[in-house]
């Protein structure tokens, strides 16, 4: 099983994130920061914010499902804010997404919110919401489970250092895979969780039994070119001892956002 977790910067890369996404075979693919606007067209939109200007792709979910036709996928909101065209304003839902090759049998999940709450009415104040997914996931090919969650961890403008919101992030993220995972088998957490290698974060699932895969094996940057500012860490990826790793990459190239791909092959 291939399982790839990647910030998707909202599509800001598009042709680059679909190229790969297609050539990629993942099974299981976990996005953060995607876009859903089912009541616009497809194309560019921007998203602005205090100055900020970010081209977005508003109906990014439905793009990366067109590209991944062979998987079922889930998406899963935190805020439903504004994007524009121009001057018109597209009304957009911003959070996690989740495919799943149709050949593998999801056999139980949870989504819920590790910080704060749904903001329907805005992208909300920062920190902004954020959630988690959680899947079990039933391989036939192996005649086995494992249980797949990823995060999007709050951002902090202050920073990625320990605050309380993250300790409760983190307990949240926790009690969420103690829902889906019954123990026993292979458990997989991953991706952008906005906190420094030295995070308490990681103190707390390794309650779990869980290991870090990027700083346990020596890694220091899971950012691309396009990430100008410096402290280099955010994407992680872990595992329990029962996830036999095949191959473990932080990926190089192709650079498709302004973080770098997660992929993990397991037997």
């Amino acid at each position: 099983m291939r399982i790839i977790s990647l910030n998707a910067w909202g599509g800001s890369l598009h042709e680059a994130l679909i190229d790969y996404v297609r050539q990629a075979d993942a099974d299981v693919l976990c996005l953060q920061e995607v876009l859903r606007a089912p009541d616009c067209g497809s194309g560019w939109s921007i998203y602005r914010d205090a100055g900020l200007e970010l081209p977005q792709r508003a109906n990014l979910f439905a793009e990366i499902g067109a590209a991944l036709p062979g998987h079922d996928g889930f998406f899963c909101p935190t805020s439903r804010g504004t994007l524009f065209d121009g001057d018109a304003a597209i009304a957009a839902e911003f959070g996690l997404a989740t495919f799943v090759r149709k050949s593998q049998s999801v056999i139980a999940q949870a989504i819920d919110f590790v910080h704060g709450s749904f903001s329907a009415g805005g992208w909300g104040e920062h920190p902004r919401p954020r959630n988690a997914h959680c899947i079990r996931v039933f391989s036939h090919a192996n005649a086995s489970a494992i249980t797949i969650a990823h995060m999007h961890g709050l951002r902090d403008p202050a920073g990625k250092g320990d605050t309380p919101a993250r300790e409760e992030q983190a307990m949240a993220l926790a009690g969420l895979v103690g829902r889906v995972w019954p123990g026993g088998e292979g458990l997989v957490v991953c991706g952008d969780f906005n906190v420094l290698p030295d995070s308490a974060t990681f103190n707390i699932l390794a309650r779990l039994g869980l290991s870090d895969l990027v700083t346990g094996n020596g890694l220091v940057d899971t950012r691309t070119s396009y990430y100008l500012k410096q402290g280099r860490f955010a994407d992680y990826m872990l595992v329990t001892p029962e996830v036999k790793v095949a191959r473990f990459e932080v990926v190089v190239a192709p650079e498709v956002s302004d973080h770098r791909a997660l992929l993990l092959d397991i037997v």
